[in-house]
């Protein structure tokens, strides 16, 4: 049995301060305690709304608030870390001691399936800082997600799991509830070369542009890879399946919001680095999520991110000319 806390450390270079494994622990140790908070929901004051709304305009469940909590305390200890974007924060958090590392989370994807007990998650990036020792600015986290020197997701599900890459791979873990320690599951990962799935939100269909519906056609003919359509609605459950057996995860812009729903510091821009590290692409439909620059900190966009031969695939038909209806 390997753990995380013994992977990271044989993982890091000779070089390096310990200060990006600590902090990657300081998360692990984040995604045990919102595990167990997950695991009990329904049997304390976890479920429901806890009455504020954030700055997306949505109402925040309770265990939202919790998970945004629990992370920034974590962070905010150790030194390690000089800022956190967060989902649930209108602006940058900023911590004493200058720490060498931006942090950017979505602290509980998914969570309007929590009363339903469907599997939610966090999702999480990481940049250094430009000038590391000095006060963090907006050039430290304002920036593309080619930058991101890591990124990793907590999946809170029948097991909860921890997936990560510092930019060698992709590795994860399965948290051992008798343990209390995460412990190696698969390390290297890479997308299957044969998709089993496609995961976009068909009742939207019609309000997508033509070149997302062209797509979804072609992955039904039958001279096309054989997948079938998954989609739970958290963008780490979706992403992770689709990881493991190969496919495409999809929240694509409407007629009303073009931009899509999904943000690109600490949603789009992690999963695409992940996807990426995977062998994997991910995309706004015409350009790399990773190459975008953001103008603001919860800037939206389409995301299409999954297996790259998928991912290139609907960037062909999004990019050809407009049919007449």
């Amino acid at each position: 049995m390997v753990t995380i806390k013994r992977f990271l450390a044989d993982r890091q270079p000779e070089s390096a301060t310990g200060d990006l494994t600590s902090m990657l622990y300081d998360l692990a140790v984040a995604g045990k305690l919102i595990s167990n908070k997950t695991r009990r929901a329904g049997l304390t004051d976890m479920l429901g709304r806890s009455g504020v709304t954030n700055v997306q305009g949505e109402e925040q469940k309770s265990l939202d608030v919790y998970a945004d909590e629990v992370i920034a305390g974590l962070l905010a200890q150790g030194g390690r870390v000089s800022a956190l974007v967060s989902e649930e924060q209108p602006e940058v958090t900023i911590f004493e001691g200058n720490g060498p590392y931006v942090v950017t989370c979505d602290p509980l994807d998914g969570s309007s399936n929590i009363d339903a007990n469907v599997s939610i998650g966090t999702i999480f990036g990481v940049f250094k800082q430009r000038e590391p020792g000095s006060r963090p600015t907006v050039d430290d986290w304002l920036r593309p997600g080619r930058d991101l020197v890591a990124a990793g997701y907590l999946l809170y599900s029948t097991s909860t799991m921890l997936v990560y890459s510092t930019g060698d791979g992709v590795h994860a873990f399965t948290l051992d509830p008798e343990a209390g320690e995460f412990l190696l599951t698969w390390s290297d990962l890479e997308f299957p070369a044969d998709p089993s799935y496609y995961s976009f939100n068909l009742a939207a269909s019609s309000h997508w542009e033509q070149g997302v519906e062209r797509f979804v056609h072609w992955a039904n003919r039958d001279d096309t890879p054989t997948m079938s359509q998954r989609y739970i609605g958290s963008a780490v459950s979706d992403f992770h399946r689709n990881l493991l057996h190969g496919g495409i995860f999809a929240y694509p812009g409407t007629d009303d919001e073009p931009a899509g729903k999904l943000r690109l510091l600490y949603e789009g821009a992690p999963l695409a680095y992940l996807a990426e590290q995977a062998g994997g692409r991910g995309s706004d439909g015409r350009t790399s999520l990773l190459e975008l620059q953001p103008a603001d900190i919860h800037q939206r966009t389409p995301v299409f991110v999954g297996a790259l031969e998928l991912v290139e695939r609907l960037e062909e038909f999004v990019s050809e000319p407009l049919q007449d209806a």
